[in-house]
């Protein structure tokens, strides 16, 4: 009982595969339809408003935490600004400001910046004070010394020409990379006046390890925070030496080249959605931005919606309803499936049936069994079956009694044509059978084959319109009656043009005679221009007029005259027909008899 379910299973996922059982395939679609359908379009707006909910809350946690960042930002620069500040006072109190680079007052003003940088030791690297000359004193962390960084003496320099300025009451470096670490840090400066008039400046170089700390502490779960500054340069990244302070993001990013377009007294926060190129893919991401218009920075928030999918548990949750979705697909595809066969079996019956009188098999007929309907179907199929084998077998009785019609016309034509002259009674008839046992040989096709049949029978049907004198001239003709010889080519595809049925034989009719060398008539044609009708007939003419007596000559025999025609392979024939003349002889299926040959 198993085996048999199973082979009847196994036929029927054949003919499922094969695509006849179109039944089937309605029936478990419908299922399929009112089972996972809905199913489907529900799991799909759950998921949509999972993926809305979790970018919305996605969101509001980037603003918070930009937004905080920020605001540390911002108390961070204010103290370390304040910080200077102070320490410019405390100059001006001590009348040291005027003459920080005085050797005299060096070893005060170093002592008020040790203590600085000893009390910020997690702000202030390095601490100098110079003067106009552009000398001065100055203190640092343990190790540090600007002298080994030109970078940070550039940096410097710029800011002492920068303080210089009138207008300037403070300023602020470009990112910096400190050392092997590439650790982030900038320079900050005061300018050193007495009344109105510039005495030198008072610069920090600082670190931003705690803001690193704090990016580090904020990036987890895939969400990256970062700072960049107006013009789009890394301030200070987590990934520390993959992403140096100062490279410019806002080429690779489009939440940094937004910051780069924005004006740089607008203080804002934004979410966004965009794209981002990873491992030579786009990768959608969430991204928001607060900006710090006092500093010209903006500190980033990001991550990858598929992360924050991951983490919200929104993938487990679409695989779990994909689960179920295939456990009910499953279930409705074998409802189905055994719903439709009790269906659809009488319905593969009729195909069955109508494939194979579709295919010739007329003899096919339908069990009848299945509802009323189809067993009236069944019936009525049946009987056109009948009909229709009946009236085939009458056209093919019609069809052949006229195609021997036919053939017997053609054969008579030839006939009346060859005796015209007592020399070639027969000649059509035997040019038919040589041709077509030559073709036979090069495995022309039966309808080629009848075509070839045809056109060799009527090869030589022009002789009807050439002078008897010519005709039958036992001599050599002259070169005027030759030339009258040879219009019987076209004269007989002329007088055989006018008859539809007839037009694909009249190649064989009118360029018999040419030859491969372009020496032919009657239009000089050469090689694969002659058709391959043409070329058959020309070496079965040939063949038999050397091996029938002519006024001309005595019949050659089978050898001497095969030798003769190998001789023009390539110039006159064509090899290969002449080859398959040759094969044939040999085969035994040509030979020559003294009594007419009729085809």
């Amino acid at each position: 009982m198993g085996n048999h379910m199973s082979s009847t299973f196994a036929s029927h996922w054949k003919k499922l595969r094969s695509g006849r059982v179109r039944l089937l395939w309605l029936v478990l679609g419908a299922m399929l339809l009112i089972s996972t359908f809905p199913m489907a379009l529900y799991h799909r707006q759950v998921l949509q408003m999972s993926q809305d909910k979790l970018v919305d809350t996605e969101g509001v946690q980037q603003t918070e935490l930009t937004r905080s960042l920020a605001d540390e930002i911002n108390l961070f620069d204010s103290n370390l600004t304040q910080q200077l500040i102070s320490q410019r006072q405390i100059l001006a109190l001590t009348d040291m400001v005027q003459n920080v680079d005085d050797p005299t007052v060096a070893a005060k003003v170093t002592q008020l910046l040790e203590n600085l940088v000893d009390s910020n030791r997690n702000t202030f690297l390095y601490l100098t004070a110079i003067g106009r000359s552009g000398k001065g004193t100055s203190a640092a962390q343990g190790s540090f010394h600007q002298e080994q960084d030109p970078f940070i003496n550039k940096a410097l320099q710029r800011a002492f020409s920068a303080c210089q300025q009138p207008q300037t009451l403070k300023y602020r470096s470009d990112p910096l990379a400190l050392g092997s670490s590439n650790s982030p840090a900038f320079i900050v400066a005061v300018p050193l006046k007495v009344g109105d008039d510039f005495a030198g400046m008072l610069a920090a170089v600082v670190t931003l390890e705690p803001v690193m700390r704090r990016l580090k502490e904020t990036s987890v779960r895939g969400r990256t925070v970062f700072i960049v500054d107006h013009s789009g340069h890394v301030v200070a990244h987590p990934s520390g030496n993959d992403v140096v302070p100062g490279v410019d993001l806002s080429e690779q990013s489009s939440i940094v080249g937004q910051i780069r377009s924005l004006p740089q007294e607008l203080r804002t926060t934004v979410n966004m959605r965009f794209f981002q190129k990873e491992r030579n893919r786009a990768v959608e991401m969430i991204g928001t931005y607060s900006t710090l218009p006092d500093i010209n920075w903006a500190v980033v928030a990001q991550r990858s919606l598929d992360q924050a999918r991951e983490d919200a548990g929104v993938k487990e949750l679409n695989r779990q309803a994909l689960l179920f979705m295939l456990v009910v697909t499953v279930v409705a595809i074998l409802v189905g499936y055994f719903f439709a066969v009790g269906i659809s079996d009488p319905i593969r019956g009729l195909a069955d049936s109508t494939r194979a009188i579709s295919a010739g098999n007329f003899r096919q007929r339908t069990e009848v069994h299945g509802a009323a309907e189809i067993s009236e179907l069944a019936e009525t199929f049946n009987k056109m079956a009948g009909d229709i084998e009946e009236y085939i077998e009458r056209l093919k009785e019609a069809a052949e009694e006229n195609r021997e019609l036919f053939l017997g016309s053609i054969r008579m034509l030839a006939a009346a044509i060859d005796e015209k002259d007592p020399y070639t009674r027969g000649h059509s008839g035997r040019v038919a059978k040589y041709s077509t046992l030559i073709a036979q040989e090069l495995g022309m096709n039966e309808t080629d084959l009848d075509r070839l049949k045809i056109s060799a029978l009527l090869h030589d049907v022009g002789k009807i319109g050439v002078d008897d004198r010519v005709l039958k001239k036992p001599g050599a003709l002259t070169a005027e009656e030759f030339e009258l010889m040879k219009q019987h080519t076209v004269k007989g595809a002329n007088i055989m043009r006018p008859v539809s049925q007839l037009k694909d034989m009249l190649p064989g009719i009118e360029l018999h005679h040419e030859h491969l060398d372009g020496r032919g008539y009657p239009y000089g044609l050469q090689a694969h221009q002659i058709p391959l009708m043409a070329r058959i007939i020309a070496v079965a003419d040939t063949f038999d007029a050397m091996t029938t007596n002519r006024p001309y000559q005595t019949a050659m025999d089978t050898e001497f005259a095969l030798g003769k025609i190998k001789g023009l392979a390539g110039t006159k024939f064509d090899g290969t027909v002449v080859t398959a003349l040759e094969n044939t002889i040999q085969k035994g299926k040509l030979k020559l008899t003294a009594v007419e040959v009729q085809v």
